[in-house]
């Protein structure tokens, strides 16, 4: 496979920085990307697809969240490949190509913020924004073996940023290192310097550890011994969040027998029940801005994407009641279970990335497990971070950073994954 210089991570390379300050500024020295659904005046935000570049004007304006980063003392390099129209986890784009996953190049990258991932995972800039709102962080962080962190729902401006579905868009961030990581969390979430809270738990959702393909014993006991030696014995919980969200959130019985056809056995109905809730509403949503646009000029889609797209277009508004319903259900069970400091472990995603050369047009039918485990967050408003094993395992001894696959026999990115509601957590 060749490896292109910059992984083809970028859409368009410039350098963009503020005048320089006699002062010294908190992200002085670092280098970002910034994913193309940003808008940075002067550059015409392409979502992803050509047809939509070519129907719409430079921007006039900066979106909030790219400013916050430039008057923070950081250098923008330039704007990152991504899914069409943010409408894909697996990282692919059939006109600008895939970004090359440097942890794995012959996987997909993970998507929707394919390209702001690479170039973090590449050492091409220090830190890139993405958006999340299925899962378009958590996947490619996961997906690359580098940070991601999605923080809790309206924490950080969307300003400024093409939607995709309004009640789950956040705008998210990738690092290498957990302190640049946090740093950019203080400066787009507005935080003092504080020292960080201890949590009161970490609860560990025994049902989610249980799809993964992962080894109980690479993933669940060393969390477990890790979180023992860092906080004590009795910050250890353990939760099977299929039945507390079955209990806790009645409106899922609307949804528990319809969209559920591709469901694996393993997975919880509740959670199953979770994610056709969330994907309901998303492509309501999604159908509400973009409808005209998409019908008007019938762009040129990827496979799965087109199919996808269309789907939405389709969309009626039967349930959509419920699915708000389902949305506040969850996030006061879920502020009930962890209180104020209480954190949730689960897998970020259940398995290894797909292969370059898989189906796209198969793609949900691969992602049904990981997205009863991702909508978990997204349909609460939550945030969550992915932590590489390393960096949250550093207390505990650690032979390997990434799982060794019996079956591709290939070093693979191990993923765990932590909720909590509007916490930044410091890993140092």
């Amino acid at each position: 496979m060749v490896k292109r210089l910059d992984y083809g991570a970028f859409m368009e390379k410039f350098s963009l920085q503020l005048s320089p300050s006699q002062h010294q500024l908190p992200l002085s020295g670092l280098t970002f990307s910034v994913k193309d659904i940003f808008d940075i005046e002067g550059y015409v935000t392409g979502f992803g697809n050509p047809d939509w570049a070519r129907t719409h004007s430079a921007s006039t304006s900066t979106a909030p969240a790219v400013m916050d980063l430039l008057t923070a003392g950081a250098t923008c390099l330039g704007k990152t490949v991504m899914d069409e129209m943010a409408y894909c986890m697996y990282g692919v784009n059939k006109h600008y190509g895939t970004p090359t996953n440097p942890c794995a190049p012959d996987r997909v990258p993970g998507g929707s913020s394919s390209g702001s991932a690479v170039a973090v995972a590449a050492k091409l800039v220090d830190f890139s924004l993405g958006t999340d709102t299925g899962a378009s962080v958590r996947v490619p962080a996961s997906y690359c073996g580098i940070l991601g962190f999605r923080p809790s729902l309206g924490a950080v401006s969307t300003v400024g940023v093409l939607p995709m579905s309004q009640s789950y868009d956040t705008v998210g961030w990738f690092a290498r290192d957990p302190k640049i990581l946090n740093r950019i969390g203080r400066v787009l979430l507005h935080l003092p310097d504080v020292d960080p809270i201890k949590p009161s738990q970490i609860i560990i959702a025994e049902d989610c550890f249980r799809l993964s393909t992962i080894p109980s014993d690479r993933t669940v006991q060393v969390l477990v011994k890790s979180i023992e030696k860092l906080f004590g014995a009795q910050c250890v919980k353990h939760a099977i969040l299929g039945d507390l969200v079955k209990d806790k959130v009645p409106s899922l019985q609307h949804f528990m027998d319809k969209g559920n056809e591709d469901q694996v056995d393993d997975i919880p109905p509740s959670l199953a029940a979770l994610s056709s809730a969330m994907r309901l509403l998303q492509r309501y949503e999604f159908k509400n801005y973009h409808d005209k646009w998409v019908t008007k000029v019938n762009p040129d889609f990827g496979p799965g994407i087109s199919e996808r797209i269309w789907d939405a277009i389709k969309a009626t508004g039967e349930n959509i009641d419920f699915c708000h319903s389902v949305r506040t259900e969850l996030r006061a069970a879920l502020t009930a279970l962890l209180g104020d400091h209480g954190v949730l472990a689960l897998p970020t995603t259940p398995g290894e990335p797909p292969k370059v050369q898989a189906n796209p047009a198969t793609s949900d039918i691969f992602f049904s497990r990981p997205f009863s485990l991702l909508s978990v967050a997204g349909s609460s408003g939550f945030c969550q971070e992915y932590l590489w094993e390393q960096l949250l395992l550093r207390q505990y001894s650690v032979k390997k950073n990434y799982l060794w696959d019996n079956y591709s026999r290939e070093q693979l990115p191990l993923e765990i994954t932590l909720y909590g509601n509007n916490i930044i957590l410091r890993i140092s």
